[in-house]
């Protein structure tokens, strides 16, 4: 038995063909997209300040930048062993760090130090980074410190 020639199933067109492979690139793509964005996901560090920190209940562990001044007569030195407070004018977080700090950095001054807070709440960093010459002070820094109405340019030459 055959069946009439307009009900039998006639191959793809090739206008049909062409949206096929434009659709298959096109879910390749947002999957491929996904992937990337999935596996930098982990690799993201997020800039905060001491009051941000607070405001945000940042979760132990988490990978942050921490920005803020050195608080004054708040740095102590035991070897390689650091201990300073970093502050924003509205709250303050103790930081820690073990090695050898840039030689610019000093109390009073600028500072961002990559790490995370610890279970008790103080901040573990394994990178601390200081201004590099009188005139300079991280962005997010400067933008913390004058929302606080904490920012000094006096003293930083800005």
């Amino acid at each position: 038995m055959t069946m009439p020639a307009n009900t039998r199933r006639k191959g793809m067109t090739r206008k049909q063909k062409r949206l096929a492979v434009i659709a298959g690139l096109a879910l390749v793509l947002v999957l491929a997209t996904a992937l990337v964005l999935t596996a930098l996901r982990d690799q993201i560090v997020f800039f905060y300040a001491p009051s941000d920190v607070v405001a945000r209940n940042v979760t132990p562990g988490q990978p942050i930048r921490l920005g803020g001044l050195v608080k004054d007569g708040s740095w102590s030195r035991d070897g390689q062993e650091n201990t300073f407070i970093i502050t924003d004018g509205g709250h303050e977080i103790v930081a820690h760090y073990v090695g050898i700090l840039p030689d610019l950095f000093r109390e009073g001054q600028g500072v961002v130090a990559e790490g995370s807070l610890g279970p008790e709440g103080r901040f573990e960093a394994n990178n601390v980074l200081a201004k590099h010459d009188e005139n300079y002070v991280p962005k997010e820094v400067v933008e913390a410190l004058k929302a606080q109405g904490e920012w000094r340019p006096e003293a930083t030459g800005q």
